[in-house]
C-alpha cells in the first residue's frame, strides 16, 4: 500500500529536515553535548515541523549506535528502527484535542514511573498541548515539575496563549515559524526527482505559493495532484482548475476597473467570471492578497511580496501603486474583507462583492495617488 507524501518522505535525520535552522542548531547542539532538558515547548503553525523535529530529537537521544559528541541518529538500530515505524514502546504521542481531560493525565502520571523499556528516555509528546483542560493542565504541571530523569516531555502547539504560565516557565521554549515557498519548493522538487513525476516548474511554484508556509499542506497537496492526473505531465493550469484559483489577470482587470470608477463594467465583469465558474470566494481572497501587496510595495516594502509574486506582477503592482492612494487602498481592503465575511450568509453569493464595488467606486479623486 502506498504511503502519502508527507509520510513517505518525512526527515529521518536532522540533515533531512527543511527551515527552522535556528532550532535545529540548538537541539542538536544539546544532543552533543548531552545537556537535554526535562521539557521542550515547540510552538509554531500548522505545517512548520513541530513533531517531525520532536521524533526526530527522540529518535536522536535514544540511537543505541550515537557516540558522544554526535546528534545524527543512526536510522539501523533496533529503537531507531521502531520509532521510524511508530511501533516504539518508549515513545508516547498524545493528540490533547482528543485526550485532554484529567483522567487521561493522571494515567500518563502513572506510566512515566515505569522504567523505558528499552531505550535510554522515555519520550512524551503532547500534541496540540494548549487543548488541555484546566485541571489536566494543572495536574501535568507537577508531572513536569518533579519529572524522573528518564522522561522527557515535548509540548507542541499552535495557541501558545492559551497555555497557563507555569508550564511555559517549565519549558525550553522554541518558535517555528511558516516555511518560505522557497524552502517548500525545495522539497516539492525532492519528492518530484524521487517519485520521477513529471510536473511544470510553474505548477510546483502554485503548490509552495497555495500551502500558505505549511509544508505538510504542500506535500499533500502534490499528493492529490499526482493522484489525479497519474503518469501524464502535470501543467501549471491543470492545478489552477482543480484548486479553483484565480489567474492573476483578471484580478488586475477587474482592479483596473475599479480605479477607473466603472461600477457597471466592474460587476457585469464579476458575473461573467462566476459564470464561468470561477470560485468567487477564492476570487475575493486573492484579490484582498493583491490589494494588500499594491499597499505594502507603495509604503516600500517591495522585499516582502517578492516571495509571492513574478517579475511581471510586480511590474503591474509598481504601475499601479503610482496610481492609487494609501489611504483609498486601506480603505479597500477593508471594504472587501466586510464584503467576503458577508459573502458566507448572503442568498446571492456575489452580492456583497456588488455592493463593495458600487462604494469603491463613489469615490472620486480619492482614488488619485
Amino acid at each position: 500500500m502506498s504511503r502519502a507524501f508527507y509520510r513517505k518522505y518525512r526527515p529521518q535525520k536532522f540533515s533531512e529536515f527543511i527551515g527552522q535552522e535556528h532550532i535545529t542548531k540548538t537541539l542538536t547542539n544539546a544532543i552533543a553535548s548531552g545537556m537535554i532538558s526535562h521539557a521542550y515547548l515547540f510552538y509554531g503553525p500548522k505545517g512548520s515541523g513541530k513533531t517531525t523535529l520532536a521524533r526526530l530529537f527522540a529518535k536522536s537521544i535514544n540511537c543505541q549506535n550515537r557516540k558522544e559528541g554526535e546528534f545524527e541518529p543512526c536510522c539501523k538500530c533496533t529503537s531507531c528502527i521502531e520509532i521510524q515505524e511508530g511501533r516504539s514502546m518508549d515513545l508516547i504521542e498524545i493528540d490533547a484535542a482528543s485526550h485532554r481531560g484529567i483522567d487521561e493525565v493522571r494515567e500518563l502520571r502513572d506510566g512515566i514511573r515505569f522504567v523505558p523499556s528499552k531505550s535510554k528516555y522515555k519520550v512524551y509528546i503532547i500534541d496540540e498541548a494548549h487543548q488541555l483542560t484546566k485541571e489536566a493542565a494543572n495536574a501535568l504541571l507537577k508531572t513536569l515539575e518533579e519529572p524522573p530523569a528518564h522522561t522527557i516531555f515535548i509540548l507542541a502547539t499552535t495557541e501558545v496563549h492559551k497555555m497557563i504560565p507555569t508550564i511555559l516557565s517549565r519549558c525550553q521554549r522554541f518558535d517555528f515559524r511558516r516555511l518560505t515557498k522557497k524552502e517548500i519548493l525545495k522539497k516539492l522538487q525532492l519528492i518530484v526527482e524521487k517519485e520521477k513525476i513529471k510536473i511544470e516548474k510553474e505548477a510546483l511554484e502554485i503548490l509552495a505559493q497555495k500551502a500558505e508556509g505549511s509544508l505538510r499542506d504542500a506535500e499533500s497537496l502534490l499528493d492529490q495532484v499526482f493522484t489525479l492526473f497519474g503518469e501524464r505531465e502535470i501543467k501549471a493550469q491543470d492545478i489552477k482548475n482543480l484548486l479553483g484559483l484565480v489567474e492573476s489577470e483578471i484580478l488586475f482587470s477587474f482592479f483596473d476597473l475599479i480605479v477607473e470608477k466603472k461600477a457597471k463594467e466592474a460587476i457585469e465583469f464579476l458575473n461573467s467570471i462566476y459564470e464561468k465558474g470561477v470560485d468567487l470566494q477564492e476570487f475575493v481572497k486573492d484579490l484582498i492578497s493583491l490589494i494588500r501587496d499594491i499597499l505594502v510595495f507603495k509604503i516600500g516594502g517591495k522585499n516582502l511580496i517578492l516571495e509571492s509574486r513574478g517579475e511581471e506582477e510586480i511590474k503591474k503592482i509598481e504601475n499601479i501603486s503610482k496610481k492609487v492612494g494609501e489611504e483609498s487602498l486601506k480603505k479597500m481592503i477593508v471594504l472587501f474583507l466586510e464584503a467576503q465575511n458577508k459573502m458566507k450568509f448572503s442568498p446571492i453569493l456575489q452580492l456583497p462583492l456588488e455592493l463593495a464595488i458600487v462604494e469603491v467606486t463613489k469615490w472620486s479623486s480619492e482614488l488619485s495617488g
